[in-house]
């Protein structure tokens, strides 16, 4: 196991109602197969396997959750359990399945599990690595990623605004700080906000969650985002989010669906805490109002017409900031 990466704690570790805060990872790799990545979770975290289709395998742990283990394709998945559903033969989708492990990721979506408690997928993690599991490198096309999907401490329009600013803020500083990967970069799935939202975003001194839901769907009215908040938008409001985005992935759930780190599961030095600290800076921001004011003040004034805000410039500027108030 990385004994050089610990998980930073969070400045706010519990909800409003007193429970701890929850995260959800899902983590992209190959190397494996669906049956040998059941069998790795298995031995290191023993469980249960409660549910099993061509695509997609589960594994019930008491102690922490159930973990899904699917090969990322949705024709796959929808078949599988159809065939499954009406118990059908499966010889053809087995093997399409086995194909599919050579052209798709496999995913491993873990449970939501308390912030406080994260080390627990260290072992995990070391056991995929060892046996054999690769990540973003791997693919010059699949653009491997974790996604870090941590619950907000309260859904109100305050909490919401200082998070959607402290991301956009930091957005083009985070690529840069994880060194994202260029397959990750030209690929649709992490889309930064464009620039027009955060300019309208940092305008705004309050807002109320009526206005942010017609700012954010005006300019955002996609999944594919690096800070995705559909997840989130439709747990308050489920149909209004679905009347603008008509995608039956979109799940609700109180949580920020940050998608932008690489998976490198197979370096020695990487671990989850790798993407969740770098998650943590925006956790640090969203948590000083005052900064977010001034900084977003800052932001608008290097506006200019017609090329707008520089991205080198902020980046650099965003750095130095982060340095002086020890953020990193």
């Amino acid at each position: 196991m990385n004994q050089s990466v610990c998980f930073k704690k969070s400045p706010i570790t519990h909800k409003e109602n007193g429970e701890p805060r929850l995260v959800g990872f899902e983590l992209e790799f190959t190397g494996l197969t669906l049956d040998q990545t059941l069998e790795v979770l298995q031995e290191v975290l023993g469980g249960e396997v409660e549910q099993t289709t061509a695509a997609e395998r589960q594994l019930h742990v008491d102690s922490v959750g159930t973990f899904n283990i699917e090969l990322d394709w949705d024709y796959l998945k929808r078949t599988a359990a159809k065939q499954e559903q009406e118990q059908q033969e499966s010889e053809w989708i087995d093997r399409l399945s086995q194909a599919a492990t050579l052209l798709v990721p496999m995913e491993v979506v873990c449970p939501p599990i308390p912030i406080t408690d994260l080390d627990i997928l260290d072992p995990m993690v070391t056991a995929l690595r060892k046996a054999g599991t690769v990540g973003t490198e791997d693919s010059p096309i699949a653009a491997y990623g974790v996604h870090v999907n941590t619950e907000i401490p309260s859904m109100t329009a305050p909490m919401l605004f200082d998070y959607l600013r402290a991301f956009s803020l930091l957005q083009w500083w985070l690529v840069k700080d994880l060194e994202v990967d260029i397959t990750r970069k030209i690929s649709p799935y992490i889309d930064l906000y464009p620039q027009a939202y955060l300019e309208q975003l940092f305008s705004r001194s309050e807002i109320t969650l009526d206005q942010l839901f017609v700012d954010y769907l005006q300019h955002n009215a996609t999944r594919n985002r690096a800070m995705d908040l559909l997840p989130l938008l439709a747990d308050i409001d489920n149909a209004r989010v679905h009347r603008s985005v008509d995608d039956p992935k979109i799940k609700s759930r109180p949580a920020f669906h940050y998608r932008l780190p690489n998976c490198h599961i197979e370096k020695e030095s990487w671990s989850l805490a790798v993407p969740w600290n770098n998650w943590q800076v925006v956790e640090q921001l969203a948590n000083k109002p005052n900064a977010l004011d001034d900084l977003s003040k800052a932001f608008m004034d290097s506006d200019r017409a017609i090329i707008g805000v520089n991205r080198t410039s902020w980046v650099e500027f965003i750095d130095q900031w982060l340095k002086d108030h020890a953020l990193v």
